[in-house]
């Protein structure tokens, strides 16, 4: 059993380890991997409202914490707002040190610890899931507080938010259906000019420059008008369906596909609707 320590005892150690924290917290998590929550330590204001965390992220940070304090006989108590940990966050003080706690924690998780310890100065770091096989759900914060006294942080990772989605390329008309010019190779050489501005070759049929964003087409006889101003996602151009006519080409519609054919060339392909 635990012996007893007065609660100003503990909140003078607790104070030294978010020193240290402060100096050389985990940030030492494999790349890739996503960053434990306590990374972000001692933000100015604390927020007015904790965190919100998953049910079954909940339940890993509770499972996780009950091992470790079984294991390491340690005492809850409150959790520094500093380390802006979420609500579900679980701290221990215990009498033992950190060289010793490493591999006791280490080996109560088992095959539930997702590699090693990552130790940056006094602050050690093991990202764990709640059974084993199941992704990385929670974290492990480790500090030294003195030679024989740590404090053990259990909390959930911090996932991050995954990419946005891209948007619609400026300039196209929603619900109008649009070719890449990579897609029309074999049938429509589609030349980049720079500047917004691309050539379009068809054989036999005079050569059609086009610029993003603009309907106004040029060719060797004069000046065409697109039904539909061409755009680019940056690298490609998106040409509208409807403007292959000013090439001499043909359209079929085959259901989702279509075929395109200029001269004796054809191709199938499937649009791209915005």
């Amino acid at each position: 059993m635990a012996l007893p320590v007065s609660a100003t005892h503990r909140s003078l150690l607790i104070t030294l380890a978010l020193s240290s924290l402060a100096l050389g917290g985990p940030h030492a998590a494999a790349q890739g991997t996503p960053a434990p929550a306590s990374t972000a330590l001692a933000p100015a204001t604390p927020p007015t409202t904790p965190a919100r965390v998953a049910g079954t992220t909940t339940q890993a940070v509770s499972a996780v914490a009950v091992d470790i304090s079984a294991a390491a006989r340690g005492q809850i108590v409150t959790c520094p707002a500093a380390l802006k940990l979420s609500a579900s966050a679980v701290c221990l003080y215990v009498k033992s040190g950190a060289s010793t706690l490493r591999p006791l924690i280490r080996g109560r998780l088992a095959g539930r610890a997702a590699g090693e310890w990552k130790t940056t100065g006094k602050a050690s770091t093991l990202l764990v899931t709640a059974k084993v096989g199941q992704p990385v759900n929670a974290f492990v914060l480790l500090s030294a507080l003195a030679d024989h006294e740590s404090l053990v942080v259990v909390d959930a990772v911090q996932v991050r938010a995954a990419a946005p989605a891209p948007g619609v390329p400026a300039g196209v008309t929603r619900g109008q259906p649009y070719v890449l010019g990579s897609d029309l190779a074999g049938v429509v050489k589609v030349t980049p000019l720079g500047s917004g501005r691309f050539r379009l070759s068809v054989v036999d049929q005079p050569a059609l420059t086009v610029t993003v964003g603009q309907r106004k087409a040029q060719t060797d006889q004069g000046s065409v008008e697109l039904p539909l101003a061409p755009a680019t996602d940056g690298r490609n151009l998106i040409f509208p369906v409807s403007g292959l006519r000013a090439l001499g080409c043909t359209v079929t519609p085959a259901g989702k596909d279509m075929t395109v054919a200029c001269g004796t060339e054809s191709v199938g392909l499937k649009p791209i609707v915005f």
